[in-house]
């Protein structure tokens, strides 16, 4: 039994005791020790992967319609299931206490993430297109059932989420037949050796059906529309996990087969007819677009959950892009913004929600002053924001500076500067986050708030951590990276522990962030030591406007935090995004209501025996499954 073989059945056996013993006040503390052996096994398989060319083989080999299924995972496939057991076991330890003991449905929870792992490391270790597509349809199907455990606002996401993944589904299944009946296998090999004699507008008809398919879990836009309040109110921990993981299946699913399999140069070659435009600059304007439109949609936002989610959309813009300019640093930058999103995004997303299990909300608009009762807290959120807003010491700023220069290597100055446009949104929502909810005047309904319990904490000030570690070290991200970038066939990226090393401008984080800290450290022996003229005050002890402060006055500026810019992009925002956003949900209403229709009446008997006949007859054909 093979390494692979050991993961895969600790991840099934999990999901079927989680699912019938999660209810046990211990679910959770399981569930970090199986996580942890789970994530020791994923590292075990680091050293046949490390040359681009091994790969770790499953010796299960089921036959489906004559084809031999296969798992074997290699190091794209290994990078992402180290982010999946890591994210799962600060999960699973988040709701180990007092959040686990507080909740109505904790057997769905446990058992809703174990399935979610099992079937992601499914799809990660696929090694043919029909296993792939057997692991994209687990891993569609795990997320909704975690989506709709609690009901309510989420389940009404998730089930418009199905529609989108349902169509992307087929696309990528007609994808997989096109293949099949071109080349006569459902081989990556056979498909990578095909490549160069497909017509061109055969590789077009791949490029869009892969690239819609993938691209509806990833979230690109305009496939975006249901991320945001699906991932949103699912439940705390679920909550942070789809955040930080799921969304970067579609990632993956794009790397491996229209990166690995058909290759970013092919793509480089399909010109678009009557445009200076080929079909990878294309698929790199759609990231720049997924950059900046989600990012200023979670400008808008008043719920710190939606705000966060709407960030994760654009942010994946920024994973897609560094790895779509396919240059060793662009592709470093893209795989390394991946693993640096999953560490801080996760921090923010339990900040938020501890916040939630102390005050009751996440609107934005009812909280404010919250620094002083829950400052661990505040510090994760904190850390957490910085890494977000690209900006040192965080890991965030190392992944961000990378795509820039790699952008600005290939000389790209208008993706550029839609880089730049969506880190400038990032800072101003990020700020709006922290100063809403901690910063400011204390609301009186939360003078008793406490922190939040040390198993909520513990995980949310590691990631944070984590996130500062890989920022003064990104060495330490990027031999991670290196795994998977050498399985893409990309030429490893020189590096050492302090960032990167390049003729045309390196970057050593040790010398930022050891002088950041020198400055912080020179101005706070300044302000506390030779100063010492410090006072300290109640934060209902102020005086602002000819006015004393105190419980019954609100002070603290929260509402439209920044009505200057939304009188400017509000128009736009409304007379464009809005209006796609109403025609494509129009559509799909109208689209799920004939399909809806066509079931509900007497031919569906009718309807089930063609699809069966029609089965049948594929299955029984030479050259067929």
């Amino acid at each position: 039994m093979s390494l692979l073989d050991l993961l895969l059945l600790l991840s099934l056996l999990t999901t079927l005791y989680l699912y019938a013993f999660g209810n046990h006040r211990n679910a959770g503390h399981l569930g970090m020790v199986v996580y942890a052996v789970a994530t020791g096994l994923v590292i075990a398989m680091a050293g046949p992967l490390a040359d681009g060319t091994g790969a770790v083989g499953s010796t299960f080999a089921p036959v489906m319609l004559g084809h031999v299924l296969s798992w074997s995972m290699d190091g794209l496939g290994w990078f992402f299931a180290l982010l999946t057991t890591g994210a799962a076991f600060f999960a699973s330890w988040y709701m180990s206490g007092e959040w686990n003991a507080e909740q109505p449905n904790k057997r769905i929870q446990h058992g809703t993430l174990a399935l979610n792992v099992f079937c992601m490391l499914l799809l990660l270790s696929s090694g043919d297109l029909l296993s792939l597509f057997i692991g994209w349809e687990f891993v569609s199907w795990a997320a909704f059932l975690m989506m709709t455990q609690l009901g309510s606002h989420a389940a009404r996401a998730a089930f418009r989420y199905m529609l989108y993944a349902l169509a992307g589904a087929m696309a990528v299944f007609a994808a997989i037949l096109i293949v099949k009946a071109q080349i006569g296998s459902f081989a990556f090999a056979d498909l990578r050796a095909a490549v160069p004699a497909l017509s061109d507008g055969l590789k077009w008809l791949l490029f869009g059906l892969f690239g819609l398919g993938f691209g509806v879990k990833m979230a690109i836009v305009p496939f975006h529309l249901w991320q945001a309040p699906a991932y949103s109110f699912t439940p705390g921990a679920s909550s942070a996990f789809l955040n930080a993981v799921s969304a970067r299946m579609g990632l993956f699913a794009i790397l491996l087969v229209l990166g690995k399999l058909i290759g970013f140069a092919t793509l480089s070659d399909l010109a678009l007819p009557l445009i200076p435009m080929d079909a990878k600059t294309l698929l790199m304007w759609v990231a720049a677009i997924t950059m900046v439109v989600p990012t200023f949609i979670a400008l808008m936002q008043t719920d710190a959950r939606m705000l966060l989610t709407w960030h994760g959309i654009g942010q994946g813009g920024y994973m897609l892009l560094g790895v779509l300019v396919a240059t060793p640093l662009g592709t470093a930058a893209g795989l390394m913004h991946v693993l640096n999103y999953a560490s801080y995004q996760m921090a923010l997303v339990l900040a938020v929600f501890a916040v939630i299990h102390r005050t009751g909300t996440a609107d934005l608009d009812e909280l404010g002053g919250l620094i002083k009762r829950m400052p661990f807290t505040y510090l994760a959120l904190l850390m957490g924001i910085i890494g977000l807003a690209g900006l040192p010491p965080m890991n965030g700023f190392v992944s961000k500076w990378m795509i820039y220069k790699s952008l600005l290597d290939t000389q790209q100055p208008l993706l550029l500067i839609a880089a730049f446009v969506g880190t400038l949104g990032t800072i101003l929502s990020v700020y709006k986050l922290i100063h809403n909810i901690f910063l400011g005047q204390l609301r009186a309904e939360h003078q008793k708030v406490g922190e939040a319990p040390g198993s909520m904490l513990a995980p949310m000030l590691i990631l944070a951590g984590i996130g500062f570690a890989t920022g003064f070290f990104p060495g330490l991200a990027l031999g991670v990276v290196d795994v998977a970038q050498a399985a893409l066939g990309v030429e490893l990226l020189p590096h050492g522990l302090g960032g990167v090393y390049l003729a045309t401008g390196s970057l050593n984080m040790i010398w930022v962030v050891g002088i950041m800290i020198g400055a912080i450290g020179f101005g706070a022996f300044v302000f506390y030591v030779i100063g010492n003229r410090r006072y300290g005050v109640h934060q209902f002890d102020n005086y602002a406007g000819g006015h004393f402060l105190s419980a019954d006055i609100r002070y603290h500026f929260s509402h439209e935090f920044y009505p200057g810019l939304a009188r400017l992009i509000g128009p736009w925002y409304r007379g464009s995004v809005v209006n796609m956003e109403n025609g494509l949900m129009i559509g799909l209403k109208t689209a799920g209501d004939l399909w809806h229709g066509a079931f509900r009446i007497a031919y569906t008997p009718f309807y089930l025996l063609v699809a069966l006949a029609i089965g049948l007859w594929w299955a029984g054909l030479d050259g067929g499954f």
